[in-house]
């Protein structure tokens, strides 16, 4: 790998010979958990619709595939769980009891994935926004205005 690139974080295949086991109702469970269509995910497209904004779902060709993205604004944004992307990780790392040797890798290397992804947008021209679930669900219209005031800054410069 070159200097500026960090060595990407090994996660173990979760699997009972590597030692990590799990319940019949745990896996029930997981296999629940929605990635895309979420509740917050919904209601950020719904009130962005409200506002006239134009997008894009789950483009693949993009990185990181943006859970809403716009080519015309060079815009993506992603809607992230507070697990599976590490809201608050100093913290919670040590809250986690059990399979600790596979959950905080994977952690870690979702959110190493999300920096390589937020920087390969970066490069590609776009703008990224980065929404806590939580953040949407409590104060959605902060969420959407901020999205808003990127556009308008934007028509704005192309007035000019």
């Amino acid at each position: 790998m070159g200097d500026t690139e960090t060595e990407k974080i090994k996660v173990p295949r979760f699997e009972k010979r590597y030692g990590f086991s799990t319940t019949e109702k745990r896996s029930r469970l997981m296999s629940k958990i929605k990635g895309k269509n979420t509740t917050p995910e919904v209601l950020i497209r719904k009130a962005l619709t409200a506002v006239n904004v134009r997008y894009r779902l789950h483009n693949k060709g993009l990185p990181g595939n943006p859970d809403i993205s716009s080519k015309k604004y060079r815009l993506a944004i992603f809607i992230d769980g507070e697990f599976w992307h590490g809201f608050n990780w100093q913290i919670k790392k040590n809250k986690i009891a059990t399979n600790r040797a596979f959950w905080i890798p994977k952690i870690e290397r979702n959110m190493q994935r999300d920096e390589e992804n937020n920087k390969r947008l970066g490069e590609l021209g776009y703008t990224v926004f980065r929404f806590w679930d939580r953040e949407i669900k409590t104060d959605l219209e902060a969420c959407v205005t901020r999205v808003v005031n990127y556009i308008r800054a934007l028509k704005k410069v192309d007035e000019l």
